[in-house]
């Protein structure tokens, strides 16, 4: 049986790779493009097409904030945000609330 696969991006290069989970003895993963190190995202993650520079920026912001997007219960990896603008909304809100920055961004609604 064949073991799952998941998603690792390069963010430089803009590409995403689907490899098998990391094991006990799981090295790190490197980019064939730049040699670069892959960060992994998740089972549940579809890149956005490499000519879309603003989605890499979104997909960069959630990254760096140590979002991933990983299955859950119910099938998917929940709420996250698409475009700039969604992006600066849930800034926004955390500055005002206090709330953690990762857990704003994949707030499905700002109350």
């Amino acid at each position: 049986m064949a073991h799952g696969k998941t998603s690792y991006v390069c963010l430089p290069c803009r590409v995403s790779y689907k490899q098998p989970y990391p094991g006990y003895h799981g090295h790190e993963r490197v980019c064939p493009r730049c040699a670069g190190p892959l960060v992994h995202v998740g089972s549940a993650f579809a890149a956005p097409k490499r000519r879309d520079v603003a989605g890499w920026r979104v997909l960069s912001v959630l990254l760096h904030a140590g979002v991933r997007f990983h299955k859950s219960c119910c099938g998917g990896p929940g709420y996250r945000p698409r475009t700039l603008g969604e992006v600066r909304e849930r800034m926004a809100y955390a500055r005002v609330t206090g709330e953690p920055f990762a857990r704003a961004l994949v707030r499905r609604e700002l109350s």
